[in-house]
């Protein structure tokens, strides 16, 4: 399992069992990651069509796990449990100009919490970590002033 540990998130790539057992039962992802998934998921525009992508893509590759998607866990206050809490990743592997696509979405009940910004943060350094990227981007909507926040604070310019 690939693994990044933040601040306060343990984010998880997501392996091809991940996207199957997501995609097939919430009560089945809790178990491979430990973690408690809340109602309401999958956020954002982190849909099902995003989670079949990845998983036909890593079924296609199995050598590209850590470029797609990644899991935000918010690891548990002493003698708490661990909660999923958004996604993240990459669009794919980084092409031949060295560039990777970072996207992200944080379940509503924990937003405006900075994790967007730290799992924004911790995907960016690893994509600046790993030899030939040359560049992160990232795009949101013109009138989403949380999400044009959080690729500030990340370091993105317009």
């Amino acid at each position: 399992m690939i693994m990044i540990r933040t601040e306060r998130l343990d984010l998880v790539a997501a392996a091809l069992v991940h996207l199957e057992a997501e995609l097939e039962s919430p009560r089945r992802l809790e178990a491979l990651l430990a973690a408690k998934v809340p109602d309401g998921w999958p956020p954002g525009e982190y849909d099902r069509p995003a989670i079949e992508f990845f998983r036909d893509r890593l079924a296609e590759n199995p050598g590209a796990e850590g470029w797609y998607g990644w899991y935000a866990i918010e690891r548990p206050a002493s003698g708490g449990e661990a909660v999923l809490v958004g996604a993240g990743g990459y669009f794919g592997p980084p092409g031949a100009d060295g560039v990777v696509e970072v996207g992200y979405s944080i379940l509503p009940a924990f937003q405006g919490r900075g994790y967007a910004t730290e799992l924004v943060r911790a995907l960016v350094a690893r994509a600046f970590a790993s030899p030939g990227i040359t560049q992160v981007i990232a795009h949101t909507f013109p009138g989403n002033a949380g999400s044009i926040k959080v690729l500030e604070r990340s370091g993105f310019a317009a």
